[in-house]
């Protein structure tokens, strides 16, 4: 059965944790520095939760992280750096993290970016949006278990519609490379990370779920320029932000994993596209939450990261 909350594309992330006490709870938050990280971060933080704001830009971080304490009152914000290009960033970030770790919301990203290549060789919206939040959740797979009922959210896109996960050619050294088709299978990748990822975990009580946040104007558009989305569909950052708190918050999703939410619901599943994706908000495509899709995923990029 999907799951229905009582919030809507309208509801914002101070709607939906209003009255939530996380006091007793650690957060990470990655590319919390701007845009709908900076709110998801900001709304944890406002429960009273810790949170440490994951960025590549430190100085960046300390301002976000001084609006937040100034904003919620919470002095229990941390900044550290993270690359989620560079394994050895990632690698530095998971092992320097002690305790339970009970939220992790994978938001930082990139989109429709020019061609460009990790040292590894590997694309960058790939590498970026996918890979290096895959192994910064496997990193903290300790944390997340000592956390007895963590929730990992990962943002994903109704960009996702524009690719499936290519297998044959991943990283475009065949195919000619285009840059929202490269976006679209990274935020593929994110789903079927959630599917598999909740498959594996569930028994240690750790569970992933993919969100679509919905068109925000932010630097996230910085290689695109602003979407052709009709305006009704446009989002404030703080109602972009509202789905990952749903996901990560609301008691109602506790021991829910593998699904994809948009609008602070759980979505609808599509087979068949109306054609224009860009209006394709609150439903997913089947191949996202393909299980075998997910299971084959899984291994291929273990053998890549090792």
């Amino acid at each position: 059965m999907k799951i229905q909350t009582q919030f809507n594309f309208n509801s914002t992330a101070n709607e939906v944790i209003k009255g939530q006490d996380l006091s007793d709870k650690r957060a990470v938050v990655t590319g919390a520095a701007s845009g709908i990280g900076l709110e998801t971060a900001r709304a944890l933080a406002g429960a009273g939760a810790e949170v440490t704001l994951a960025v590549r830009n430190i100085e960046a971080g300390k301002q976000a992280a001084e609006d937040i304490i100034r904003s919620t009152g919470n002095k229990n914000i941390h900044v550290a750096y993270l690359d989620l290009t560079d394994r050895n960033s990632i690698a530095e970030f998971t092992s320097s993290w002690s305790g339970a770790l009970h939220i992790l919301i994978n938001n930082a990203g990139v989109m429709a970016m020019p061609e460009t290549r990790t040292r590894e060789g590997w694309e960058a919206q790939f590498a970026t949006n996918y890979l290096g939040h895959f192994a910064l959740t496997k990193g903290l797979y300790g944390a997340l278990k000592k956390a007895g009922g963590a929730r990992v959210v990962v943002v994903s896109s109704s960009g996702h519609h524009f690719s499936p996960v290519v297998f044959d050619d991943i990283h475009y050294h065949i195919r000619p490379y285009d840059p929202w088709t490269a976006y679209g299978q990274s935020k593929t990748a994110m789903v079927l990370f959630a599917v598999e990822a909740s498959r594996r975990w569930k028994e240690e009580g750790i569970f992933v779920n993919a969100v679509m946040p919905g068109a925000i104007k932010s630097n996230l558009q910085r290689y695109s320029g602003e979407l052709p989305v009709p305006e009704h569909l446009w989002k404030s950052t703080q109602q972009g932000a509202a789905t990952s708190i749903v996901v990560a918050t609301l008691p109602e999703l506790e021991g829910v994993g593998g699904r994809y939410f948009a609008d602070c619901n759980e979505a609808e599943l599509i087979t068949r596209t109306s054609g224009d994706r860009m209006t394709e908000f609150s439903v997913v495509a089947g191949w996202a939450l393909d299980k075998a899709n997910a299971s084959r995923l899984w291994d291929l990029t273990e053998d890549l990261l090792n």
